[in-house]
């Protein structure tokens, strides 16, 4: 059996197209061995094409100049907080301007886009659409509460990719039709200071009933000195309404959420908790957080 051609280091490394490799002196026979994947049409690499970065990085090659990520793809890569059939969508999404024609490919989705102001950015080395742009993008793929969790996520406090004015600008602006009308609604329920998906679920669900007072990632200090944050509170009636993650199902973290608990209401406050079942029914839940309100006395 002959031994198999070595590949230049400088190709291991990174993904490379057929072309490039040939002129560096690799035959046709070896850009077809199986130690090769094979993620785009003219693509190869030496390493496994798993994550959405990668199958970007792969894709970048033969990418043309004037073409970015966009849509889900670009969403993805700045780490948005999409619904699972999105997350595991195997295509990258590639937007063009309205000038060019749209690519087309196994593994791709080509889109022709109407843009306005500044629709691109850099984002691990890699051109995609700029937050804006693709927050209003996936007004058409995403209802108002994930709409909302994506947006809370790009203005979030600690490590903002946009702020709220912009988003709000950029609906303005956003030349799109399919989506828009969520994208007036959702723009106006953004916070920057929700902490996960479903938390934002949880928010939008209880603001859109017109439940008041509600106050999102509220400081409390018990009176033992320990200092937290409620994911939602109601101030003026000592209530707390928390989202339970499967992240709380771990056994030290259940300790902790018990203590912390503990000393939560040895002050005074009501500690709702809320999962995943519960958003499945939002009038039941919302019906639920009137009666516990109800039943709480004003404090201030």
């Amino acid at each position: 059996m002959t031994a198999r051609i070595r590949l230049p280091r400088e190709l291991t490394r990174v993904p490379f197209t057929v072309g490039g490799a040939a002129a560096a002196g690799l035959s046709p026979d070896r850009l077809r061995g199986r130690d090769l994947h094979r993620p785009f049409h003219g693509v190869r690499s030496a390493n496994p094409v798993t994550t959405i970065l990668d199958r970007c990085r792969a894709y970048e090659q033969r990418m043309p100049q004037h073409a970015f990520f966009c849509s889900i793809t670009a969403a993805l890569l700045f780490g948005v907080p999409l619904p699972r059939r999105l997350e595991e969508f195997p295509v990258v999404h590639v937007g063009v301007s309205s000038a060019h024609h749209p690519p087309r490919g196994r593994g791709v989705v080509g889109h022709r886009l109407s843009v306005s102001g500044d629709y691109q950015s850099a984002w691990c080395g890699l051109r995609v659409a700029s937050p804006e742009q693709v927050w209003c993008q996936l007004g058409a793929l995403l209802s108002v509460p994930d709409l909302v969790a994506a947006g809370d996520f790009l203005i979030r406090r600690d490590l903002p990719l946009t702020t709220h004015q912009r988003l709000r600008e950029a609906v303005t602006m956003f030349p799109g039709r399919r989506g828009k009308p969520r994208l007036r609604v959702a723009v106006e329920l953004l916070h920057d200071r929700a902490e996960s998906r479903r938390e934002s679920h949880l928010r939008v669900i209880i603001v859109r009933a017109g439940v008041a007072g509600l106050s999102v990632n509220f400081p409390i200090t018990t009176s033992g000195g320990f200092r937290y944050r409620a994911d939602l509170a109601f101030p003026e009636r000592k209530v707390v309404v928390e989202y339970q993650s499967e992240y709380h199902g771990d056994e030290s973290q259940r300790r902790k959420d018990m203590t912390r608990r503990a000393r939560l209401e040895a002050d005074g406050w009501y500690v709702m908790e809320v999962n995943a079942d519960d958003l499945r029914d939002p009038a039941e839940l919302v019906q639920r957080i009137r009666h516990v309100l109800a039943a709480r006395p004003f404090l201030v």
